[in-house]
């Protein structure tokens, strides 16, 4: 009996099922069509934000503010963020210009961020093709962190509106990175717990092109130390016996630092700036500071070589018969960012695309690599870079049994965020190719249409890149499982700095209180002039009548 009930159960069963299922397969298949639908709506909003995007760029290159010191762009942007109904923390971490900016409810928590802060001695007109500074010796945005949270805060925005009108769970975090020049900020943020309950970060850096990596970034990690010594004062004429330069030992460990960097590993480097040389000559100095960048590529080498450093340091103090102490500026680790959400992101990017660049773009750009006698004259990229992948960190034997991984550069306190929370870097083409760096030269277009049209392509990939991970569960867990598996599976996170540490807000204090007067008569102001060119009473682009003149040559040469 009980095998006739189980067929006739089952025959009642199986209609429902058949038409059940076509049901279900047809749910599967909707998400990714509605996914594709609210990426177009994304694309259009960002669009319809371009005029506030430039507003925001213009707006922070005016500024021209130094780390720590960044309090006009802190009270532009929170007041900005809490207009449009964001819940604004302030102070964060003990640094009076960070803050975190939060909207929605729910996970995942995705956390939004870019740089703020400028170049000192880079003050540069936009769209000069020459050295032209709008106030000669002050700071200027000679990076182009200007325009990074331009980027963010449009896509944020455009994507709370369509969370808004999909009722979309999901919390957004938007955050600056404070003193980046100085790598002052962001281990303290993740020391203080800012991060701990993030599924996800995004990162977005100026570029030349528009792209993002994975794995090893080929980033240094970074110690930055102020080496203080203190002697004794006396006339530097009549009792020089008497007294004890400090001067001295900061020469003495400058001296003896030069000379042991021929015997230390390739892979560092290090460079140095003495911060405070004494009062005036006939003084012997009895303070005097030297202030040190350590890197390398590895944890345990950067603490080997900064205490290398303090032995250099403890050697000065012995010979000059002063004292020394040592305080931990900045810090950052190597750089590793995840696989899964780049991915995505690229799929985003190529779907975006680089802007479409005017003549005017590309002659601005070109004058100014032909300036800078930069070895590529070839103007704005024209075409998409692949994604990155990692840098290579398989040691290689050198002569002698030395193991030694490849070379890099620059450092940037991302990386320590990067290891605590899954972490891409998204780079936008803002910045014209081939520059020094950390130079005027680099904020010639950082106030131009070159600037706001890479803004607003990154502020795309960004705000398609939000809504695959707001709608998409998988990825947010297959990014935490590369995190876990594969990227800390050998290597832990251990901070660079300690408890005590405490940041450095007191750098820049007397730089800014000289330039800010000078600089506030340039303020922008978008009530009166539309973008920041037109309230310098600048033609785009500018150039010397030599510099036309090449490319006019150039560009006949090539019709031939």
């Amino acid at each position: 009996m009980k095998y006739y009930i189980s067929i006739f159960i089952t025959f009642l069963l199986v209609p429902a099922l058949l038409m059940a299922q076509p049901k279900e397969a047809k749910s599967a298949k909707k998400q990714p069509g509605k996914l594709d639908q609210l990426k177009q709506e994304a694309i259009k909003a960002v669009e319809q934000r371009k005029d506030q995007a430039q507003q925001i760029n213009d707006m922070l290159f005016s500024f021209s503010e130094l780390g720590f010191q960044e309090e006009e762009s802190f009270k532009y942007l929170t007041t900005l963020l809490e207009k449009e109904g964001f819940t604004i923390q302030k102070g964060i971490a003990g640094v009076p210009t960070a803050w975190i900016a939060t909207w929605g409810s729910g996970k995942p928590v995705i956390a939004i961020g870019s740089d703020i802060d400028c170049i000192p001695k880079a003050s540069q007109k936009p769209g000069v093709a020459y050295k032209d500074p709008i106030v000669e010796g002050a700071p200027g945005h000679g990076e182009g962190h200007n325009s990074g949270q331009a980027l963010n805060i449009v896509a944020a925005l455009s994507v709370k509106q369509l969370m808004e009108k999909n009722k979309l769970s999901g919390t957004l975090m938007l955050w600056p990175g404070v003193a980046e020049e100085l790598l002052g900020t962001k281990a303290f943020y993740v020391r203080d717990g800012y991060f701990k309950d993030v599924d996800a970060c995004i990162f977005t850096h100026v570029a030349d092109n528009l792209s993002v990596s994975y794995g090893d970034a080929g980033y240094n990690g970074m110690i930055s130390a102020k080496f203080s010594f203190e002697g004794q004062a006396a006339h530097a004429a009549a009792a020089p016996w008497r007294g004890r330069s400090a001067l001295d030992a900061v020469e003495l460990m400058n001296v003896g630092w030069n000379y042991r960097r021929e015997h230390l590993e390739l892979t560092q480097r290090s460079h140095y700036v003495v911060s405070d040389g004494g009062d005036q000559p006939n003084v012997v100095p009895s303070k005097a500071s030297v202030w040190y960048y350590f890197r390398e590529r590895s944890y345990p080498k950067i603490v080997k070589l900064f205490e290398t450093g303090i032995k250099v340091a403890e050697g000065a103090a012995l010979m000059t018969d002063t004292k020394f102490t040592y305080e931990i500026l900045g810090s950052a680790w190597p750089g590793h960012f995840n696989k899964p959400i780049a991915s995505v992101m690229y799929d985003n990017i190529k779907q975006i695309g680089l802007p479409t660049w005017s003549a005017e773009d590309q002659m601005l750009a070109k004058a100014t690599q032909k300036e800078l006698q930069s070895p590529k004259r070839e103007g704005l990229a024209i075409k998409l870079d692949t994604i990155g992948t990692p840098v290579p960190t398989a040691p290689t034997v050198m002569m002698g049994g030395q193991s030694m991984v490849p070379l890099t550069g620059g450092s940037d306190d991302i990386s320590d965020i990067s290891w605590v929370v899954p972490t891409v870097v998204l780079l936008y083409p803002s910045n014209i190719p081939g520059l020094p760096g950390h130079h005027w030269s680099d904020a010639i277009s950082m106030a131009t249409p070159i600037a706001h049209k890479g803004v607003v392509a990154g502020a795309k990939v960004e705000a398609m890149t939000l809504l695959d991970m707001l709608l998409k569960p998988e990825i947010i867990q297959e990014a935490k499982a590369y995190f876990n598996d594969e990227q800390t599976k050998d290597t832990k996170y251990t901070p660079l700095i300690s408890k005590k540490e405490l940041p450095a807000v007191y750098l820049n204090k007397k730089i800014m209180a000289e330039f800010k007067p000078r600089l506030e008569k340039f303020y922008y102001d978008p009530t009166k002039y539309k973008t920041y060119l037109e309230q310098l009473g600048i033609k785009y682009p500018t150039l010397r009548d030599d510099q036309r003149a090449e490319l006019t040559k150039q560009a006949g040469t090539k019709g031939k």
